[in-house]
């Protein structure tokens, strides 16, 4: 038997023992260190929303499962896997928040330096979603960039950003302590979107507006006053899932008539195999992501906000769901007992 949280019901998380899998030639057995939780994504699932990977209200059912972010040691390696072994610590994903991962190899990568903590490679599948929305925008060192809406995805992209050679970096989420999270990771300015006059405080010092953006709201309002702040002939990568609709963009004059790129930025929204510019696989932006990480270039680690044991499970969805205000970095600890 294994252990796993599962979401078993709407809005109801539970740690529960469920069944192993079977190892197959091609796959590894991964124990897991830490699980990432990927707010966004997660609060969909254990709600019920219907628009998650694809799926329509008809097909929306429990269990549902997540987790998909992870880190560990390999335990185990099928026979016909040649490139990774026991003891290798690795990024896991596509798993999910579970005592032991059993994927394909090809959904494990090596961490090659030790001095990169569990911790952070557990967040750097989930980081890859905003550096693929970046590498989408064409990013050109010293190009002015917005990040609208700061949660997990936009404070990653904020990070990013900054890596990445953007200046000024302009960061808008309605919540204070975000702003200022995205202060310390490296914004230059950052707004409250709500308050008066917002896009032309933005174009007042990017000199006419923002070349490029990455909108992870995913709100219809969050998309309308992106475009209020882009450049003529900016690129926005829409990076936050859409799961409402139900709204309305006056394309002619904000989109048709400035010459703007929208460019769809879902993960999924990728090579499988092989990349090319401004297309990477999971497997290479994952693997540029520790390599930043290992050079000093970057760093997660004040992002960890709080750390639980899988058991508290049902406490930490409680706030997911219900918390306006939950922490951005969240992870789960399964290096003892569960």
């Amino acid at each position: 038997m294994d252990k796993q949280i599962l979401f078993t019901e709407k809005n109801k998380a539970e740690l529960l023992d469920v069944e192993s899998k079977q190892l197959g030639e091609n796959d590894v057995k991964v124990e897991t260190y830490f699980s990432t939780v990927s707010c966004g994504t997660e609060r969909a699932n254990i709600t019920g929303n219907a628009n998650v990977a694809g799926n329509s209200a008809s097909n929306v059912s429990f269990p549902r499962s997540s987790g998909y972010s992870s880190s560990g040691i390999v335990r185990e390696v099928g026979s016909g896997v040649k490139d990774i072994k026991i003891g290798d610590r690795v990024v896991v994903f596509w798993g999910k928040h579970k005592k032991y991962n059993i994927v394909p190899s090809k959904n494990v990568v090596k961490i090659e330096d030790d001095n990169v903590s569990f911790e952070e490679a557990a967040m750097s599948f989930i980081a890859s979603f905003s550096l693929a929305a970046i590498r989408k925008t064409r990013l050109e060192i010293g190009e002015s960039a917005l990040v609208m809406g700061l949660g997990i995805l936009g404070q990653f992209a904020v990070r990013l950003l900054k890596t990445a050679g953007a200046v000024p970096i302009i960061a808008a989420d309605p919540i204070e302590e975000r702003r200022k999270e995205a202060l310390l990771g490296g914004a230059d300015y950052v707004f409250n979107p709500f308050e008066d006059d917002f896009a032309e405080k933005v174009k007042n010092i990017t000199d006419g507006g923002v070349k490029t953006a990455i909108e992870v709201t995913g709100v219809g309002a969050g998309l309308d006053e992106t475009l209020d702040c882009m450049a003529k002939f900016g690129r926005v990568a829409l990076l936050g899932c859409t799961r409402d609709k139900d709204f309305t963009i006056d394309y002619y004059k904000k989109v048709h008539f400035p010459g703007i790129t929208l460019v769809g930025a879902h993960t999924l929204a990728r090579p499988d195999t092989e990349s090319c510019p401004a297309n990477f696989t999971h497997r290479d932006d994952i693997k540029t992501i520790l390599k930043l990480l290992s050079g000093g270039r970057l760093t997660f680690r004040d992002m960890i906000k709080e750390t639980h044991s899988p058991a508290d499970c049902k406490a930490v969805y409680d706030r997911l769901i219900n918390d306006k205000n939950f922490p951005v970095v969240v992870q789960f600890d399964w290096r003892e007992s569960v």
